[in-house]
């Protein structure tokens, strides 16, 4: 379908403007170029660091809750339309209830329709842009040019934010709900994005206590048709743990890009750990894991770290149990065992750290292995995504510890897709 000049120009003009435009200048510029496609009003809600809420970006710099506009600032993803189309990645008709109004039926208030757009890049999940735009007499007709439009709109809208909040103080305000300990601090900045989707493979992470995590860490990246996957669990829970944290994280990725396998690059970051506190003195546990996405065949090596298991079908298949070298930072001459598994096309791997299944109740009772892969199985048979899912994971393993955690707790999914392309869930 060819672009009317309409939405061409929008596009075409936002994208020329925001070369050199800082991020407190994307609302306005948003606003100004979406005007030529026949919208009214363009509001960004970016979703905070736990996705509890969606906060409204100004372009004013503010700090966490501050608010210059008369809209609300503050959705929650649980509670409103705005959360729902961010929950379930499409686009909803707004309600008459308002910016955070429950779902209802479509709003047309004055001849204005109001729209809930998921802000994507890729498969991460920012927010969610509010498009207002005038009735037609076409309706239908309309509502599908509008809707093609509104999606190229937040597709570009996702880039220019990606593309802005590392260089901004302004972003990471926004979607913090709290201060962050300098620990954590380093640990986010450490890490790639929550989600990543392609035609192969599907990865998504969840990461508690957001604010106050110390030694938990995940990573992942792609070389041609080897994706690499590491969770990491360094001893302790402050500063000096994610100090070791990021330390193994960095020797690892050193080394994998410089061609060394799995045993060698964790016998480098152990080497690494021990030249910098010594050793015994500080260690972490990880699993390094290598998936072919032409082959689907995973191999691993396990530094004394919990094995992942593997759902298939909607059951739990199998733990992949690896004989496992000492954590690295002991230096015990335990010798490092690769592994492998063939999977299927559909199957995910889900790693995780003690924090998620030891986590206990007023009780005293911990919330355990097979209630944490239930909960997943459970989900996934709901037809939930992959980030959505541990989403949800997250939110039920805090409920059951009364929102309090005394570990760090991390999940990392997997999904193979193999040729099956069509299971790609965004």
């Amino acid at each position: 379908m060819k672009t009317s000049p309409g939405p061409e120009r929008m596009l075409v003009g936002l994208l020329r403007a925001s070369h050199l435009a800082a991020l407190e200048q994307v609302p306005g510029l948003v606003g100004e170029h979406a005007a030529s496609a026949g919208m009214t009003e363009v509001l960004i809600y970016l979703a905070d660091l736990q996705q509890n809420m969606l906060r409204l970006l100004t372009g004013e710099g503010q700090s966490a809750g501050e608010d210059a506009s008369t809209e609300v600032a503050e959705l929650r993803v649980d509670a409103t339309l705005a959360g729902r189309a961010f929950q379930e990645v499409r686009i909803l008709a707004g309600t008459g209830g308002g910016a955070g109004a429950e779902v209802g039926t479509d709003e047309d208030v004055g001849g204005v329709e109001r729209w809930w757009v998921p802000l994507l890049d890729g498969t991460e999940r920012l927010g969610v842009l509010r498009i207002s735009i005038e009735a037609g007499a076409d309706a239908q007709s309309q509502d599908k040019q509008s809707q093609d439009n509104m999606r190229d709109l937040a597709s570009l809208v996702a880039l220019l934010l990606v593309d802005k909040r590392p260089c901004s103080d302004s972003y990471a305000r926004l979607v913090r709900t709290r201060p962050m300990h300098v620990a954590a601090e380093m640990q986010w900045t450490l890490m790639p994005p929550l989600t990543f989707a392609d035609h192969r493979v599907t990865i998504a992470a969840a990461l508690e206590p957001a604010y106050q995590v110390g030694g938990d860490a995940f990573d992942y990246a792609l070389a041609g048709d080897v994706v690499h996957v590491g969770i990491f669990d360094a001893m302790g829970h402050d500063v000096s743990a994610g100090l070791s944290a990021n330390l193994a994280v960095a020797a690892c990725r050193n080394n994998r890009r410089q061609g060394a396998d799995l045993a060698a690059t964790s016998e480098a970051a152990e080497q690494v750990l021990i030249t910098e506190f010594g050793q015994a003195t500080r260690f972490v546990t990880a699993i390094l894991a290598d998936l072919d996405t032409c082959t689907g065949v995973l191999s691993w090596v396990n530094r004394g770290h919990h094995p992942p298991v593997v759902i298939r079908g909607g059951r739990w298949v199998t733990t992949l149990e690896c004989r496992p070298a000492h954590p690295m930072g002991l230096d015990l001459g335990l010798a490092v065992t690769m592994c492998r598994e063939q999977l299927e096309p559909g199957d995910r791997v889900v790693f995780y750290s003690d924090g998620i299944i030891e986590a206990r109740n007023a009780a005293g009772q911990e919330f355990g292995l097979n209630r944490f892969v239930d909960f997943i199985i459970r989900r996934t048979t709901d037809g939930l995504p992959a980030p959505e899912t541990l989403r949800r994971l997250v939110r039920s393993v805090l409920d059951y510890h009364d929102g309090h955690l005394q570990d760090d707790a991390t999940v990392l999914l997997v999904e193979w897709h193999g040729h099956a392309h069509e299971r790609l869930r965004l």
